[in-house]
């Protein structure tokens, strides 16, 4: 498997545990609880969403893309830091070997099963948008 296309599935299940963490943290919304607890919370639903921001980036520089527009895309000025930042992980997916590759690509039913269920009428009509990964290359 593509070192891109497992990427992307990664990104997908950092997507599903953040939506699903956030409706837990609607759900607490009324709950008496410390402060702190509360920070805690909030502040898991940002470092999730800062590992799918990652993660997405890792994607489109396993795809090709180049750092001069991932840089762009950040709403960051200078390459050559953003490359800095993110290079040793992509070496690392690029070199990830086919057995953990497999691994990690696990659960792609559960994925789109997950979105099955939770898909509302202006989302996307597809039945299996992880699968989909699958047929891109």
């Amino acid at each position: 498997m593509e070192p891109e296309i497992l990427a992307r599935i990664t990104t997908a299940r950092a997507a599903r545990d953040l939506s699903d963490l956030a409706r837990q943290t609607v759900a607490t919304t009324a709950e008496t609880t410390s402060p702190a607890d509360r920070i805690l919370q909030a502040r898991r639903l940002r470092q999730l969403a800062n590992e799918i921001v990652d993660r997405v980036v890792l994607a489109e520089a396993l795809g090709g893309a180049s750092w001069q527009e991932i840089t762009e895309a950040l709403n960051r000025q200078d390459p050559d830091t953003v490359r800095g930042e993110y290079e040793d992980a992509v070496a690392e997916w690029e070199a990830m070997p086919e057995d953990q590759k497999a691994a990690a690509a696990d659960g792609l039913e559960a994925l789109d099963a997950w979105y099955k269920r939770h898909r509302e009428d202006q989302d996307p009509k597809l039945a299996t948008p992880v699968a989909d990964l699958l047929n891109r290359h």
